[in-house]
């Protein structure tokens, strides 16, 4: 069996995964962290499991010590008291926060948020460009402050305030899988900005998402500070992140498989944007920004891919390999921009699909159509491998991604 976990399965996890799908599909592991957990590779239980009610998203149902419940979720947020949120709830709760946030991400109302995408998007190619070095880290450039500037508008961060954001979450990347202790730091005092904020808006409410929290709680929703907290927190957290690893993994991919690089150049060099539209959907499919979905645990015996899983443990879904099964997607391993068949898992199934994949979507889209624009001699100022991939369970992402670029067109 391949070594999981290390950092040369971080670099290219995909063999581990084949291997997993063929002889132990639903697989008992020991993590990193010293947890207990079941992986499911395959995609025909992987999109059972997300869909199943006997898998709770809520922590309490953990059978494991103490010390080991404090070891899942997302780092920092148990002390910060934020755990009340979309990602470890269960209906209705689930149902009622979800339903108070899920106008904010409508098709209808992203689409009105495009033109400030672009702008945004359009400001951070410039900021680069303009430094006339013919280089750039599109991580650090690009992709990372894109979707945190574009969440901060979005909830109601006024811009002076923004940048902290940006270093906080910089903070939550960098260590994301190692040390967490400066993640539950900058966890906590992202919590008392937004409960700080809160007042705020509560005193003078704007059109922006928490405005719309409090308005929401004030009519009757019964939203509690620390779930309005906890729900701006989470919006954050995920939709930022995710994203980040959209563009990087997407324009490293489209870097290592020219031909459909050139293609998507094409298309749009022609105006036609349905390349568009189905390339970020297989980039999602092929190297996704999610690598495991988020934690669940089992509230009674189930029976899953054959295994009998015992009420209490927790139950990981490798959306990275159930989007690369064989017995799913034709030539998995192959890149295909024009793929049509294609119900990846990348944002989920179920009632906890993804809130804000229509952001994201527009935001990997925009990202990735303007850099080939602008820079059609885009081209990595590394080898492949001197990337380093940062660890962690969840999310799967490039640190760095050095870019050389040609003229610029307009």
């Amino acid at each position: 069996m391949p070594e999981l976990f290390t950092w040369e399965f971080a670099t290219d996890p995909y063999p581990a995964y084949a291997w997993l799908r063929e002889h132990s599909p639903v697989h008992r592991t020991v993590l990193p962290s010293g947890v207990e957990a079941w992986l499911v590779t395959r995609y025909a239980d992987a999109r059972q499991a997300l869909a199943d009610q006997r898998l709770s998203k809520d922590p309490a149902h953990h059978a494991g010590s103490a010390h080991a419940k404090g070891k899942t979720g997302i780092p920092g947020e148990r002390k910060a008291e934020l755990m009340t949120h979309l990602l470890n709830i269960d209906p209705p709760d689930h149902t009622r926060l979800r339903r108070l946030v899920s106008k904010a991400f409508t098709p209808r109302t992203v689409a009105e948020f495009a033109p400030r995408v672009q702008e945004l998007t359009d400001q951070l190619i410039d900021a680069f460009v303009e430094k006339g070095e013919g280089t750039a880290d599109l991580i650090h450039d690009v992709a990372f402050p894109l979707p945190i500037y574009a969440i901060c508008d979005l909830l109601g961060v006024p811009r002076e305030d923004q940048d902290d954001f940006r270093d906080w979450a910089g903070m939550m990347i960098r260590h994301g899988g190692g040390p967490r202790g400066g993640v539950a730091r900058s966890v906590k005092k992202m919590r008392n900005y937004l409960a700080e904020l809160i007042h705020r808006k509560r005193e003078e409410p704007g059109e922006d998402l928490i405005s719309g929290l409090i308005r929401a709680s004030d009519h009757g929703e019964h939203l509690t500070e620390n779930e309005a907290a906890a729900m701006a927190f989470i919006l954050l957290f995920a939709g930022f992140e995710t994203t980040v690893n959209l563009i990087g993994n997407g324009v490293y991919a489209l870097l290592r498989n020219p031909e459909q690089r050139e293609r998507l150049q094409r298309a749009l060099a022609e105006g036609d944007t349905e390349l568009l539209a189905t390339g970020v959907e297989e980039l999602l499919r092929y190297d996704g920004p999610v690598e495991l979905a988020t934690w669940r645990y089992a509230t009674e015996p189930l029976t899953l891919g054959g295994q009998d899983i015992a009420a209490g443990d927790p139950v990981l879904v490798v959306l990275a390999a159930a989007d690369r099964d064989p017995e799913r997607f034709t030539e998995p391993d192959t890149l295909d921009l024009a793929r049509r068949d294609n119900q990846h898992l990348g944002y989920g199934h179920g009632i906890h699909y993804c809130l804000g994949a229509p952001l994201a979507r527009l935001e990997g889209q925009t990202a990735i159509a303007t850099l080939l624009r602008r820079l059609p001699g885009l081209r990595l100022a590394v080898e492949p491998d001197d990337l380093r991939w940062r660890g962690g369970l969840i999310m799967r992402g490039l640190r760095t991604l050095p870019v050389e670029f040609g003229t610029e067109k307009k």
